[in-house]
């Protein structure tokens, strides 16, 4: 049974009360192990039409892949805003998901008139935005921010994995895999691993 796209209608309703550009924002990697945080933010152009479009966690890697490409030539704008393992540590791992959002609003030029966010609200954003779960799931331009955020971050992970094999970045992009958990019992921790996760709990 396929799975059902997101749609434009909360997007569309915003836009009716005034507010022209109108961004989607999500983040991914919040429940890995390793490697950054990524948000995106995104404004569609309007009549813009992208097919399939829907959660990234609902398509396959070559899906994401082919609607990154198609979503980057529909946006009137685009931005991303990452956060390190690090920093991760240092802010906890909610905060550090939402100053990456921040950061991903903050530099879409222009600036948004309205910001339609997966999950929080993003605190000291200084412009109207609404905070919905499942956003990625319901709404298009949050949905295109998701692939963004996904795509982008898993290149990043592969990159990692070029630098450093061990931990199989490329397969597990950073998650608790057993492949994972196992390297990390072997090797222990990397300078690209968050050092406030307890990753061996998972297996008591």
């Amino acid at each position: 049974m396929s799975r059902p796209s997101a749609r434009r209608n909360i997007e569309n309703s915003i836009r009716r009360l005034g507010f022209s550009r109108v961004a989607g924002v999500d983040e991914v990697g919040r429940g890995c192990l390793a490697g950054p945080v990524v948000a995106a933010a995104v404004i569609l152009e309007p009549g813009s039409r992208i097919s399939g479009i829907r959660d990234s966690k609902l398509l396959t890697p070559m899906a994401r892949e082919r609607l990154y490409d198609q979503i980057v030539l529909c946006t009137e704008t685009w931005s991303l805003g990452v956060v390190g393992p690090e920093e991760i540590d240092r802010l906890n791992i909610h905060k550090a998901s939402l100053k990456a959002m921040r950061k991903a609003v903050v530099g879409l030029v222009p600036l948004p008139d309205f910001a339609l966010v997966d999950g929080f609200s993003i605190p000291d954003l200084l412009i109207p935005q609404r905070g919905l779960l499942k956003a990625d799931r319901r709404c298009t331009v949050v949905a295109a921010a998701s692939i963004l955020a996904k795509v982008t971050r898993d290149r990043q992970m592969l990159k990692l994995h070029e630098l450093d094999s061990r931990y199989g970045f490329d397969r597990n992009k950073g998650y608790a895999t057993p492949e994972h958990l196992d390297a990390l019992t072997r090797f222990g921790h990397s300078s690209n691993h968050r050092l406030s996760f307890r990753p061996l709990s998972l297996l008591k």
